[in-house]
């Protein structure tokens, strides 16, 4: 096809189209692609046909999954706790935004109590958790009296922009206090596709919150949408999806056939715990086998892949093997058969893991929210004068929370504790997260992090290392935002 300067005589080789119903979307999306005919076309030949038969057919029958990344949903999560928020979260391909910890005042909506515990339980968790909260308000409150005396106003900056400056500073300090127990806001924009595996997952969740809120997608779903732009625009979401987002049995299964493996096989493995750690597979069977294992054992992932290095052979398929036990025709193999050149083993706070669970173009995998690798103090806390206030709440809010069953105590683990998470990724999301994550405008949590990725990159590929323009963590500007 020949060059063709831009000419607004002629027709427009863009088309824009309104939004649509998901489904008739996907429908319409789908059928382009399979016709002669244009966009305009193929959406009225749609007006007048059953997109849900047709999905029916071609998706759910026919296995043709890519057509239902042709139609979009926008789904809304109000008053869920921070906790549920992660887990709405975890999807590769989702795009979305979670009310943030950093600029708003959290204090104010109380706090969930998870539905699995008895009501003495509840009682100890409902004292714990309003302590967190009063000590939240009392951090920022001292960090906010001790920011405005080491922090003067410019005489360039207006004072409305100086409070707003100074208080979400110390939101970063005062937001150690929070816990997953706190209600959130999360807005989120997925394919039909993503949201149906969405369903399935959080229908067989360990937590009651999430398995209630995943009935509740799917009653969403097949209903008229509650906030319209358009006021013609009342047909159900995505009734077919409805109907079949059945719970993800063969995740729920692998992962319980891979703790009884662990609890019986794997024993003890003991290893260095650095904040960051970069690993550098270099067998593909041996790290596959070593994810696997990562979300059921408290290892660190250098010391279990290189447990499962040492292995034969056939002990390494055994482990793979039982992750694929109770897989069915359609299910998709686990996040964990996934590889990324670079896995970074990270033992960091909540918070911190809160912002970095939003990059999207990496395989992430959590351990268990124990509550037993300590907790992180801010530095600034002890400047303040406020760090025996500060530890005085976090000791009786872990305290309280291993006093409690599981996993409904996970709720009142706080932001400030320490978990370990694997993020895998290649080298451009590496120079990404350390360049972006590591600037001035960012928590000084995540700040480091993104700074010690550039080091451990260096340690191990200098000539890499050289080209991510990270900001070192002592380059500080407080009042920049």
């Amino acid at each position: 096809m020949g060059k063709r300067r831009y000419d607004s005589r002629l027709p427009s080789r863009v088309v824009s189209v309104a939004p649509i119903p998901p489904e008739k979307s996907a429908y319409a999306l789908a059928r382009y692609s399979r016709s002669a005919d244009s966009i305009r076309q193929s959406i009225e030949w749609v007006r007048t046909h059953n997109s849900q038969q047709f999905l029916e057919s071609f998706y759910f029958q026919y296995g043709h999954q890519s057509i239902a990344d042709l139609g979009h949903t926008v789904l809304c999560f109000e008053g869920v706790s921070e906790l549920a928020a992660s887990e709405i979260e975890d999807e590769p391909l989702w795009d979305g935004q979670a009310k943030s910890s950093r600029y708003q005042d959290f204090s104010k909506a109380g706090f969930i109590t998870p539905p699995e515990l008895e009501d003495g339980e509840a009682e100890r968790y409902r004292e714990a958790g309003s302590a967190l909260i009063a000590a939240y308000r009392d951090i920022h409150s001292r960090m906010d009296l001790y920011l405005r005396e080491q922090l003067p106003r410019p005489e360039s900056m207006k004072p409305e922009a100086y409070g707003r400056n100074i208080a979400a500073r110390a939101f970063d300090v005062a937001r150690y206090l929070l816990f997953w127990g706190v209600p959130t806001n999360v807005g989120q924009v997925t394919s039909i596709r993503t949201l149906e595996k969405q369903i399935r997952r959080l229908r067989v969740s360990p937590y009651g919150e999430m398995r209630e809120i995943a009935e509740e997608i799917a009653q969403a779903c097949a209903a008229p949408p509650e906030c319209v732009w358009d006021a013609a625009a009342c047909e159900p979401l995505a009734p077919t999806l409805a109907r079949h987002a059945e719970p993800d049995e063969y995740a729920a299964g692998a992962h319980a056939d891979l703790l009884a493996w662990a609890e019986q096989n794997l024993g003890r493995i003991e290893g260095e715990s650095r904040r960051v750690d970069l690993i550098k597979p270099a067998d593909a069977a041996a790290e596959i086998a070593a994810t696997l294992l990562y979300p059921v054992c408290d290892a660190p992932f250098r010391a279990l892949y290189e447990a499962v290095l040492s292995w034969s052979p056939a002990r390494r398929l055994e482990v793979i093997d039982v992750a694929v036990r109770s897989r069915g025709q359609r299910d998709d193999l686990l996040r964990g058969f996934r590889g990324g050149q670079y896995c970074f083993d990270m033992l960091i706070d909540i918070g911190a893991y809160r912002d970095m669970h939003r990059h999207r173009r990496c395989h992430q995998y959590r351990q268990a929210y124990s509550g037993r690798h300590g907790y992180d103090v801010p530095p600034a806390l002890r400047s303040a004068g406020a760090e025996e206030v500060y530890r005085a709440a976090m000791d009786s809010a872990l305290a309280t929370m291993h006093s409690l069953p599981a996993p409904a105590n996970e709720y009142l683990l706080p932001f400030g504790a320490r978990s370990r998470f694997l993020f895998k990724m290649d080298f451009a999301e590496v120079e990404y997260i350390s360049r972006v994550r590591s600037g001035v405008k960012g928590h000084f949590s995540y700040r480091e992090i993104a700074w010690e990725m550039k080091e451990r990159l260096a340690e191990i590929e200098p000539e890499l290392a050289r080209l991510i323009n990270a900001t070192p963590p002592w380059v500080e500007d407080p009042l920049k935002r």
